[in-house]
């Protein structure tokens, strides 16, 4: 029996506009009440120095930033596992009454988190629809997850980048 394709994964280009598109599908489902987090950029001075985390609910942690002192790196900047991983323990993503889950993203900083690998495996595992992106390019878990049987990977590009929301609520209503 072939699994329904429930969990739905948004690859693309950095700066094409997946995390804009995630704000879009959180707005159109809101009345759901998902569970998850989206990722900001932080600038100071016009210059990119970081990465904020934004749970659905509100909630502000720091994933990275270019001040940040960690033997964890991706690039230039220094990533907060800890901190990343006391974020995720406040989001309900396992609820029983969490129905759907949202991730922005799946990504290489995310990766350095065992934690966060875990939680997305169970999750993606899970009955939950999740609706999540995932980077480009990656090894490791990123490959993996775009392996699996259980999800629809869509790649954002100039021409679908705005249409593709209006298509993935329509998809994700089949399944609510």
């Amino acid at each position: 029996m072939k699994l329904a394709k429930k969990n739905i994964l948004v690859t693309g280009v950095p700066g094409i506009g997946k995390t804009t598109l995630i704000g879009k599908i959180f707005a159109g489902l809101r009345d759901f009440h998902p569970a998850g987090f989206y990722t900001q950029e932080i600038r100071e001075g016009g210059i990119r120095k970081g990465f904020e985390l934004i749970s659905l609910d509100g909630r502000r942690g720091i994933l990275s930033h270019t001040g940040i002192k960690s033997h964890y790196r991706v690039s230039r900047y220094g990533v907060d596992v800890k901190g990343f991983e006391d974020f995720l323990d406040s989001i309900a993503f396992l609820d029983p009454k969490t129905g759907l889950v949202i991730i922005d993203e799946i990504g290489k900083m995310e990766c350095l988190s065992d934690k966060f690998k875990r939680l997305v495996k169970e999750i993606l595992d899970s009955e939950k629809l999740v609706i999540a992106t995932i980077a480009l390019k990656g090894g490791g878990l990123i490959a993996e997850i775009k392996k699996r049987d259980d999800i629809r990977l869509l790649e954002m590009t100039q021409s679908n980048r705005e249409s593709l929301p209006s298509e993935i609520l329509r998809y994700v209503l089949t399944f609510l």
